[in-house]
């Protein structure tokens, strides 16, 4: 299992939480030199708030634990394609690695902001998708 997966892994820990909760499941890390400094996951409902993606969560956290708002030499993992608001956050957190499992072809940063990451900032996709996806698919499917 490569680092990506293993960061993956502990990403969809977060998404299953957010699932247990009502949530929907999308989950996120944040690491630094092989450590997790933040995580998180969905609690829009939990807390009645719009802003409350686990991508922010994560970040939130993460600059608590560095004690600084810059999130440089960080990589943040998150369950599915970030939206354009948690794209703006990470550009702004000045991310250096994001990493996401499925695509949003609707609502992803992708296709609605493209240019909102920070201009260094490398992106990987497709890692552990199809488990990544299965997760957000059973949530929409259990409320039709």
């Amino acid at each position: 299992m490569s680092d990506d997966e293993k960061y993956m892994s502990l990403a969809l820990n977060q998404a299953q939480k957010a699932l247990d909760a009502g949530e929907i499941p999308v989950g996120c890390v944040i690491v630094s030199m092989g450590q997790i400094i933040g995580r998180g996951h969905n609690l829009t409902e939990t807390l009645q708030d719009v802003t409350a993606h686990a991508e922010i969560q994560a970040i939130t956290a993460a600059a608590q634990t560095l004690g600084g708002k810059y999130l440089t030499d960080c990589t943040l993992y998150v369950t599915v394609e970030p939206c354009a608001m948690c794209a703006g956050a990470i550009g702004w957190a000045q991310v250096s690695r994001l990493v996401f499992g499925a695509p949003d072809p609707k609502r992803g940063f992708t296709v609605v902001a493209p240019g909102a990451l920070h201009p260094k900032c490398l992106v990987s996709s497709g890692i552990l998708a199809s488990e990544c996806a299965s997760l957000m698919q059973s949530f929409f499917q259990s409320k039709r």
